[in-house]
């Protein structure tokens, strides 16, 4: 797929970047912490039921991402996104963006940029998709036994997660390699 679009685009910088979403809310996740050996720390679990969606791109060769977060995820909002990932990419850039085949990402009324190409997964293949370890690192470092009081706090801790860890290309590059995605550099 690499190559047929590198021949459809010869003037352009071929990038292959990854995309997912993922659902932030109040129901959060508990994770390790450190404690004294035979004791049982506290953690903080929340029962309610406010949430966001973040969309997120990466590409793992660079370590550049783009990032958006809405209260509500359809095909408008994937479609909203990819119009604010293609502003972003440089010019020259066309990238070929891997995901799943969710329904907003099959949609009939999915407009893709003429600067970014589409490649589907398998259905029910989440491990294929490296931005998946992305996921897990937010929730794992900043997500995790946390207290949000209404949808302002979560809101807020996912605005400021995404700038802690997806705007640093050196983690981006870590959390989201693997081998078969790095082009020109095997």
């Amino acid at each position: 797929m690499v190559r047929t679009t590198a021949r459809t685009h010869p003037d352009a910088e071929i990038q292959v970047w990854v995309q997912d979403e993922a659902r932030f809310g109040q129901h959060g996740t508990l994770t390790r912490v450190w404690a004294r050996r035979g004791s049982r720390p506290t953690a903080i679990k929340q029962n309610e039921y406010e949430s966001l969606y973040v969309l997120g791109a990466a590409c793992p060769a660079t370590g550049q991402s783009v990032g958006f977060i809405s209260p509500t995820l359809n095909t408008a909002v994937v479609n909203h996104f990819l119009e604010e990932m293609s502003q972003e990419l440089a010019p020259g850039v066309f990238a070929l963006l891997v995901w799943d085949q969710a329904g907003y990402h099959t949609s009939k009324d999915l407009r893709i940029p003429a600067n970014i190409g589409v490649l589907h997964l398998p259905p029910y293949s989440p491990e294929l998709n490296p931005i998946e370890n992305l996921w897990h690192y937010l929730r794992s470092h900043h997500g995790s036994n946390r207290l949000y009081t209404d949808y302002t706090a979560l809101l807020d801790a996912a605005t400021d997660a995404w700038k802690k860890v997806c705007l640093d290309p050196a983690r981006i590059r870590s959390v989201c390699a693997k081998p078969y995605l790095m082009l020109g550099t095997n």
